[in-house]
């Protein structure tokens, strides 16, 4: 039993396994959790065929079970989790901890549909079932690491995000003060402004409301430039971040190989004084 679990936490837990990499397990996973959103989509597309339907609601029962029993054989081989603790404390741990709600909402969401016959709560069970893709973060260092380098920038995202809100605001400002007499549905307010300067900020244009002014069109196009400037800011931010967090990781790992190194080495010497000895009293003229 206790080779089985070793083995399943080897195979389930991404990290766990010496080489560091996905094993064959994890990667049915992924697979698994593909075809799942693609079959909660395509569920929600009224004019799909009648045995289509059919087809999909036996995929649900088939997601569902093999999320379960990821969802068991999880808790399961958690009990060989590192750290302080009985088997089951770290089970409990396991079962409290995000990425174990996560599991348990993706098992409830997929399977509940064939239980629940009211049709609102199916429909919103229905779309729940597209949290799944969240399962794909234990899968991918590359989303910790990017968690972790927002965290440790969140400092300066929290001071982009301030200068992003005043400049929404003084073009709000702005194109109320000129325009909003002449377009007082669009630009009559601040707050009606506002709907417009967010748009132009992010460079994204509707075009379903605009200054019609020649020095609202002024206003219009700094803004709109200076929006290419905030977009740039927190992406130099978390691109930055980012790669200190994969310098640390490279780091880590040179640290590790040198740390393996080395105990080879001390093996080595070990092994070459055990042969040493031997070789010594091999060569001892028998009395």
């Amino acid at each position: 039993m206790a080779g089985l679990r070793t083995k399943l936490h080897e195979q389930l837990f991404v990290g766990a396994h010496p080489d560091g990499r996905l094993t064959i397990l994890n990667r049915l996973l992924i697979i698994t959790i593909v075809l799942a959103i693609v079959a909660a989509a395509l569920s929600t597309e009224p004019t799909i065929p009648p045995h289509w339907h059919r087809a999909l609601l036996l995929s649900e029962f088939v997601f569902g079970t093999v999320f379960l029993l990821e969802y068991l054989a999880r808790i399961f081989a958690a009990a060989e989790d590192e750290g302080e603790g009985s088997e089951w404390d770290k089970r409990w741990r396991f079962i409290r901890s995000p990425l174990g709600i996560i599991d348990l909402l993706v098992v409830l969401s997929t399977l509940m549909p064939l239980i629940v016959a009211d049709a609102a709560m199916l429909r919103m069970l229905r779309l729940m079932r597209v949290i799944a893709v969240m399962k794909f973060g234990r899968f991918s260092y590359a989303i910790t690491e990017l968690w972790r380098a927002i965290s440790d920038r969140i400092d300066d995202l929290i001071i982009t995000a301030a200068v992003a809100f005043i400049l929404v605001l003084f073009g709000a400002t702005a194109l109320y003060m000129i325009e909003g007499h002449i377009q007082p549905e669009a630009f009559g307010s601040i707050p009606r402004a506002l709907y417009w300067a967010t748009v132009t900020l992010t460079t994204v244009g509707y075009g379903d409301v605009v200054p019609i002014t020649p020095l609202g069109k002024v206003f219009a196009a700094g803004l709109a430039m200076s929006g290419i400037a905030f977009v740039a800011m927190p992406t130099g931010i978390i691109v930055a971040a980012f790669s200190d967090a994969m310098q640390r990781r490279r780091d880590h790992l040179i640290d590790d190989m040198r740390r393996h190194l080395e105990a080879l080495d001390i093996e080595d010497e070990h092994i070459e004084a055990k042969i040493a000895a031997l070789e010594r009293s091999r060569s001892r003229p028998r009395q």
